[in-house]
């Protein structure tokens, strides 16, 4: 395990993460030389090669000799495009190193960003490569002063964006900015296949001056034999990002809530490949051949052919066909996986992306929080009649391999309503039905998702049972933004302890009389009893919630839901 790295290429879109991840493979001997940068092997799907975005993260391991070592490297090709947000989220959480791409004109933008908070959010150690560097001397025509003038700007916003996040994570080491000198900083043009670092510079002797030289003179392919980008890359994941041995004992602790104290949490700090499998399912993804691939980390033990493994959530035990690692769009079977790697497996049917995968039953991983909400709607209708029992199946598939689509299936009207996170998004999704499922489909106009809240305190509503018997008091009033976006974030919620639920909420504002009486949290809503010494109050209770749901799925102003109160 000391010799693997697990990373993610992540960027704003178009900023060069495909074109980056052809070098690292032809690098490694993968792809050849003279295609990479143009055949984009990461982006393996049809519609990602004709759009020239990539839509789903990729893996790929890939080996490196690095100080006379041998590396295994576990890549994950990341979207940049924001639709696609929910890959990144969750790429994030099997790997412990994001190599943060940034294009040396435009600098730190808006998805930069959030891929960095993506990244820390899940305790992953960032470097930085500023990309298409070629640009600044061929279109912008700069001289070496004004160059580096440029490329510090750039990693001054970045750190900044770090420092900024890295405020409120308590785990979260402040070193973690990049910085030229320690080589967690490297420039170059993933299209012209050259790179430089700190170390590499001083490897090789090249400075910007000889650099900018070559680039003028168009000798670009002497650059690139000079200074090749794949060495420079992947010294630098080697040398400055942390193995699994390293990262686990900090990223367990983050996100998982089992006992700190039990043989489990050691096997998992201890990478220890000898001990209880745990595995957690980051993506799923569908194989006309072999079926659904889950495809995760492993934290502990072997994966192997033929285990037979709990799915948290889900009674009884799942067995597993086949083990594998992801080349790209190849699947390569192997007969096992140790801890520490990225692993692909067939055969665990109940899982979703998100599921804990384990030989004993255990503590569930934190679920993957996706920050985004689905904003766009559209409705889509089988053409043929005959088609709708297909549809409803790929429906179902659809929402099982991406957690940010949010599918409503009304089977009275055969219309069904699909939410993703902006127009692409629903447009992938709906090409892929027609294309890959063959099913003709009909879709509505997309519409824009409101939420609806209540802008002050309400005065006291009566409601009745149907028995006149009894009478409920209800209020509804704003809820601070605090408590909002500490349910949001996952830091509130009613699968806590009670104990660690009312501190939590307390944190975010709420008082302390108030905290103790939280009935129920149904989106960023909380119902809170107020009711004093009544008896029975618990056999209505259901019933109380299940209309209140209702209430808050179709808010009274627009059936939009309503939030925050």
């Amino acid at each position: 395990p000391e010799h693997i790295r697990n990373i993610a290429i992540a960027a704003h879109v178009d900023h060069g993460k495909t074109t980056l991840s052809d070098n690292l493979l032809a690098g490694a001997g993968m792809i050849s030389e003279d295609t990479a940068g143009e055949q984009l092997a990461m982006d393996t799907k049809e519609d990602e090669q004709e759009r020239g975005i990539t839509i789903d993260a990729a893996n790929v391991s890939m080996t490196h000799e690095y100080e006379d070592t041998n590396h295994l490297i576990n890549l994950i090709d990341t979207p940049g495009h924001v639709d696609f947000g929910g890959d990144v989220t969750r790429a994030m959480r099997a790997v412990d190193g994001a190599l943060v791409v940034v294009d040396a004109v435009e600098g730190a933008m808006p998805q930069t960003e959030t891929v960095l908070r993506q990244a820390l959010r899940e305790g992953v150690k960032p470097t930085l490569f500023i990309n298409k560097v070629d640009r600044l001397i061929s279109e912008l025509q700069e001289g070496p002063q004004e160059m580096q003038e440029r490329l510090m700007a750039v990693i001054a916003d970045v750190n900044e964006l770090i420092r900024g996040m890295a405020e409120n994570m308590d785990d979260i080491p402040t070193d973690w900015t990049v910085s030229v000198e320690d080589g967690t900083v490297g420039f170059g043009s993933a299209l012209y296949k050259w790179g430089v670092s700190m170390p590499s510079m001083q490897r090789t002797g090249m400075d910007f001056g000889d650099i900018i030289d070559l680039e003028q003179a168009d000798k670009r392919q002497e650059l690139h034999e000079r200074t090749p980008l794949s060495d420079v890359v992947l010294d630098m994941v080697c040398e400055h990002f942390p193995n699994p041995v390293d990262a686990q004992p900090r990223r367990v602790p983050r996100i998982w809530r089992g006992d700190p104290e039990s043989d489990l949490a050691d096997t998992m700090r201890l990478v220890d490949e000898d001990g209880e499998v745990v595995f957690m399912v980051t993506d799923i993804s569908m194989d006309p051949h072999a079926g659904e691939i889950a495809t995760g980390r492993v934290f502990s033990g072997t994966l192997e052919k033929g285990q037979e493994l709990y799915v948290s959530g889900t009674a009884g035990k799942n067995r597993i066909q086949s083990v594998g690692l992801f080349m790209g769009s190849e699947r390569e079977e192997v007969d096992r996986v140790p801890a520490g790697n990225i692993a692909s497996v067939t055969g665990l049917r109940d899982a979703i992306a998100g599921s804990t995968v384990s030989s004993i039953e255990m503590t569930p991983f934190e679920s993957i929080e996706h920050i985004s909400e689905p904003v766009i709607t559209k409705s889509v209708e089988a053409q043929n009649m005959d088609d709708l029992p297909k549809l409803i199946e790929t429906l179902q598939q659809v929402a099982k391999e991406d957690p940010t689509i949010q599918i409503e299936i009304n089977e009275d009207t055969g219309e069904h309503l699909i939410s993703g996170q902006g127009e692409l998004h629903l447009e992938v999704i709906t090409q892929r039905i027609r294309d890959n499922q063959g099913i003709p489909v009909i879709t509505g106009e997309p519409i824009v998702v409101y939420r609806e809240q209540p802008q002050e305190a309400s005065r006291e509503v009566e409601g009745q049972s149907p028995n006149r018997h009894n009478k409920f008091y209800l209020t509804v009033e704003p809820m601070a933004q605090e408590i909002v976006d500490a349910i949001q974030l996952g830091e509130v919620s009613m699968d806590m302890p009670e104990l660690e639920r009312r501190e939590a909420l307390q944190d975010a504002g709420m008082d302390k009389d108030t905290s103790q009486n939280v009935e129920d949290i149904h989106r960023t809503n909380i119902l809170i009893d107020d009711t004093k010494g009544i008896q029975h109050l618990n056999e209505t209770m259901e019933l109380v919630l299940e209309g209140l749901q209702e209430a808050l799925d179709d808010g009274p102003l627009a059936a939009e839901p309503v939030q925050g109160s």
